[in-house]
């Protein structure tokens, strides 16, 4: 049975998978080491590991018997779209308003 990758704003919505991309931003650990930072067992840990990583978050890396966790770019690539695509949008329109506003100004000021 194959699992259903999830929509980036799926993978991140929950907040355990949150805390081990934070962590993860420190340092790689191995999954033993992240387990450690949560109160559930290994096993619902190592779902949510496996989620970030069939959805492109992290990369695990085995070393002699210990698996560990990096972080990977490519999964943050779809959230930085989104982003950038709404802070294009919304600078857009505050170099509207403030065009608009100086305009509104520069009126005020010739009418004195």
């Amino acid at each position: 049975m194959t699992q259903q990758r999830l929509d980036v704003f799926q993978v991140i919505a929950d907040p355990s998978r949150r805390q081990i991309l934070q962590l993860l931003s420190k340092d790689s650990l191995t999954i033993n080491s992240l387990a450690e930072n949560f109160d559930m067992s290994r096993p619902a840990v190592s779902k949510h590991i496996k989620v970030l990583h069939t959805s492109g978050f992290i990369s695990i890396n085995d070393v002699g018997r210990e698996r560990h966790c990096v972080l990977k770019k490519e999964g943050f690539d779809q959230l930085h779209q989104w982003l950038a695509y709404y802070d294009a949008f919304w600078g857009s329109k505050l170099k509207k308003l403030e065009s608009l506003l100086k305009e509104k100004h520069d009126e005020n000021n010739t009418r004195l």
